[in-house]
């Protein structure tokens, strides 16, 4: 066995993506710091110079899933577009990638759920990097004219938490068979809720089209 920790810089990153790997084919329960270390032809003592436990890995590979989700509403956030179709895009792009790891990658859905069944802090790291999008686009519609004006911190807080089930993986689970309500209905209410003047509502909840560049 080659220790290669020392002459790899970004070690770090290998690490996580070895366990992430290892995690969605075994379950990051049953993975162990012996079996990352094993696939990188490490001794152990090498993943533990990164990182003081098996916990803190967990932690990290969760960071790294609930990011890629960071990275695609921010593109949403930046794209051409009305905010209320920007804003419905977001919690459509939410639903949809966690609905997607609950089929498709069970495990690492599983790893989610125990985060924030354990209110692990990077839950609330996540949280608050998704309020602040939505705050974002909120505001934007605000200033456009879309929004009646208001607190847009608050009006974000407000839209995640009404859309919690499809944000929550233990919901995800819990709610995977109720056809409602569906994510259109919870946007369209959302987006009432903002609209500038009630007579706006329902163009406001119309599908609009933007342009994600």
């Amino acid at each position: 066995m080659v220790d290669t920790a020392v002459r790899k810089p970004d070690t770090y990153s290998e690490i996580l993506e070895v366990a992430e790997h290892l995690f969605e084919q075994l379950g990051f329960q049953k993975t162990t710091v012996a079996d990352i270390a094993h696939e990188m032809q490490m001794s152990p003592a090498n993943i533990y110079r990164f990182f003081a436990a098996k916990g803190e890995i967990n932690q990290a590979v969760a960071d790294r899933l609930l990011a890629k989700v960071i990275v695609e509403i921010r593109k949403i956030a930046r794209a051409s577009g009305p905010a209320s179709a920007k804003l419905r895009v977001l919690i459509f792009t939410v639903e949809k990638l966690n609905s997607q790891r609950f089929s498709s990658d069970r495990k690492l859905h599983d790893l989610l759920e125990a985060a924030y069944n354990a209110h692990w802090p990077i839950v609330a790291a996540h949280d608050e990097a998704v309020n602040k999008v939505f705050a974002q686009v909120i505001s934007d519609g605000m200033a456009a004219g879309e929004f009646r004006e208001g607190d847009s911190d608050l009006a974000a807080i407000l839209v995640r938490s009404a859309c919690i089930r499809f944000f929550h993986p233990r919901l995800v689970v819990e709610y995977a068979q109720d056809p409602e309500p569906t994510v259109d209905q919870m946007v369209d209410l959302c987006l009432a809720a903002l609209a500038k003047q009630p007579q706006l509502a329902a163009r406001l909840a119309g599908k609009q089209h933007i342009i994600i560049s």
